[in-house]
């Protein structure tokens, strides 16, 4: 195939849909025969995944690799910072963490050269693999007191000598201010290298924008490549859990009822996307007691910071409901952090997390947990201790710490990894923790979850969730390839530099 120019996609803002985007020209160029792979050279994300290497990445740029049909690695997002709190963030770098900073010691300390040495040589790597490198820059091009730190904008676009797209969000409004400015604050050589403009999330008759481009092209003297529409029947992996509260907890009672309790430094929401997407399940969010116990199963989730989200737990009465919960049978499944507060206490002699150096857990499992600094990050496959079935499963794990039985507890693990070592613990077919995210995403374990409401489940069919979020990349590829100029983005990144 002939080679392509790299591909960057910028925003006006954050939240214009780069990321959705990335994740559609990845699917595009790959039904079009080409070998892509995304690019981010730092992403700001609780939700992370485990490449096979063993190393963390955004789960962003994960999903966009799966999209593409390749395997993810660090090289596709070499920076990524955690948040710990408003102010301060885990920095992973090459999918390794490297301390703690603030936001203004990242931004001002010494070191920056090193890092866009770093991202700059992960992206020099990743071309020589794959064409075209799909690149997505980080909220505002156009951060003008930001420019001499900035690693993931203008500068990349620069060292890749990318072919730069300016996504605008139409649905907010401003657009036609919003992508001048952010091209008027450019520096000249900057510029030049922004070929082309996308307008996202439209609502309505497209014709009624029609003057709109014809405007936008004369204004900036760039083509307006496509107008794509909004939409609501593609069910792509999120970035950001903002909008999770609002999904109904109103209980049903012709599906099980999944309640995930929403914790203030809540990590790895994608967790639960196959289960929002099974027809067999009704799946809500909700840290207020009187909705979780409508739930015939709560999930406690994974956390970034685990000791502060189960003091939290206790102040806002949601640690009552489970331990009511347990008594009167609900189902009750702890992921990773979510795992840790379930046991009988949580340890931290480090001061990982901060100055508590011990808090009794919720006591629902016998097990208890010491906090450590080494971070465990690797993919997985794994068999159900509790199941005569033989298949092998998958999942990932990404956590701090290391949880045992305790003395006196019966073995009973939930898991066993295929190295023989064992996960998680099983109290009961109801109760139950594990380090495994994405231990949801196979078929076969949550059907073993869902089995105590087979009442509920007359007729019902199981549910593929990897040959569904195949369906939605292909969906989301074609209303992207509907509304954008093809020929006109090859003819872009095929032709000579000037």
């Amino acid at each position: 195939m002939q080679k392509l120019h790299p591909m960057m996609l910028v925003g006006t803002g954050s939240d214009v849909g780069k990321s959705i985007l990335a994740t559609a020209f990845c699917r595009i160029f790959r039904q079009d025969g080409y070998h892509p792979a995304p690019f981010k050279a730092q992403n700001m994300a609780l939700n992370s995944f485990a490449t096979p290497e063993g190393l963390e990445i955004g789960r962003a740029q994960a999903v966009q690799a799966e999209a593409a049909g390749v395997p993810c690695h660090t090289d596709m997002n070499p920076l990524l910072l955690k948040p710990l709190s408003d102010h301060t963030s885990q920095v992973v770098l090459n999918g390794r963490p490297i301390g703690n900073r603030s936001a203004y010691e990242y931004f001002h300390r010494e070191g920056h050269k090193e890092l866009q040495r770093e991202v700059c040589t992960a992206y020099d790597r990743l071309n020589t693999r794959y064409n075209p490198i799909v690149l997505e820059g980080a909220g505002s091009i156009s951060e003008i007191n930001l420019r001499d730190t900035d690693l993931v904008n203008m500068p990349m676009a620069t060292h890749a000598e990318a072919d730069v797209f300016l996504v605008g969000d139409i649905d907010r409004g401003g657009v036609f201010a919003s992508i001048y400015g952010s091209l008027a604050l450019l520096l000249p050589e900057e510029r030049k290298l922004v070929k082309g403009i996308l307008i996202n999330k439209f609502r309505g008759d497209l014709r009624l924008f029609e003057s709109g481009v014809k405007m936008l092209e004369d204004l900036c003297g760039i083509p307006v490549l496509g107008v794509i529409p909004y939409y609501k029947d593609i069910f792509i992996e999120e970035e950001d859990s903002v909008s999770l509260a609002a999904k109904s907890a109103e209980a049903r009672q012709d599906k099980v009822n999944v309640a995930v309790v929403l914790l203030r430094h809540m990590s790895n929401f994608t967790d639960f996307n196959a289960l929002e997407q099974d027809p067999r399940v009704h799946l809500f969010y909700s840290n207020t007691p009187h909705e979780l116990e409508k739930a015939d199963i709560i999930i406690l989730p994974g956390s970034k910071n685990t000791i502060d989200d189960l003091t939290e737990l206790r102040r806002n009465d949601v640690a009552g409901v489970l331990l009511r919960a347990r008594r009167k049978g609900t189902t009750l499944l702890g992921i990773c952090g979510g795992y840790q507060m379930m046991g009988l206490e949580i340890l931290d002699p480090e001061q990982v997390e901060g100055d508590i150096t011990c808090l009794p857990g919720l006591g629902l499992l016998p097990v208890r947990t010491r906090l450590t600094k080494k971070k465990v990050t690797r993919q997985v496959r794994f068999r159900l201790n509790s199941q005569i079935s033989p298949l092998w499963m998958e999942g990932y794990e990404i956590h701090m710490g290391v949880t045992q039985p305790d003395a006196e507890a019966s073995p009973s693990p939930l898991a066993r990894l295929e190295d023989n070592t064992m996960d998680g613990y099983m109290a009961d077919s109801r109760c139950m923790g594990t380090y495994l995210h994405g231990i949801l995403d196979n078929q076969a374990f949550i059907d073993s979850l869902l089995a105590p409401y087979i009442e509920k489940l007359k007729g019902r069919i199981t549910f593929d969730y990897r040959a569904f979020k195949e369906e939605q990349y292909d969906k989301l590829a074609a209303h992207v390839r509907a509304h954008t100029n093809i020929p006109l983005l090859y003819n872009i990144l095929t032709a000579d530099a000037l």
